[in-house]
């Protein structure tokens, strides 16, 4: 008889058990607030729009600060305030610009126009009395 293999007797059982550990959830612990302070710095020095760059930056240094002294929930809100300052700064400085060349372009056609049609009306000659002697 062949004994070489192992028989079913001596298989080590497996155990059909689950693991019963809690799933723990945590729902408070989440990412903190961005602080947007580059944006601020980029407003401020490059496209500064009505001193908004300036604000979103304070509020950018106060939402780090608050972000440091582990007040999460002052944080998020200074960290909102200078988003929006930020995105209001910099739609003002591209739209902006985008207005103004808008105007400039229409103005010159509009006085290349006008430039046109008075070139006719200066350029008219009137006739004088010494055309005809001639």
């Amino acid at each position: 008889m062949d004994t070489s293999y192992p028989r079913e007797d001596y298989l080590p059982m497996t155990s059909h058990k689950r693991d019963l550990s809690p799933t723990v959830v945590t729902v408070g612990a989440s990412a903190p607030p961005r602080d947007h302070l580059i944006w601020s710095i980029f407003n401020t020095i490059y496209m500064n729009f009505c001193c908004l760059g300036f604000v979103a930056l304070a509020f950018s240094v106060k939402a780090r600060d608050r972000k440091v002294a582990g007040d999460v929930e002052a944080a998020r809100r200074f960290s909102s305030k200078a988003r929006c300052y930020n995105a209001l700064a910099t739609a003002g400085s591209v739209v902006l610009p985008l207005v103004l060349a808008a105007l400039v372009v229409t103005g010159v056609l509009h006085l290349s126009k006008l430039a046109q049609d008075s070139v006719g009306f200066f350029s008219y000659q009137f006739n004088t009395g010494d055309d005809e002697d001639k």
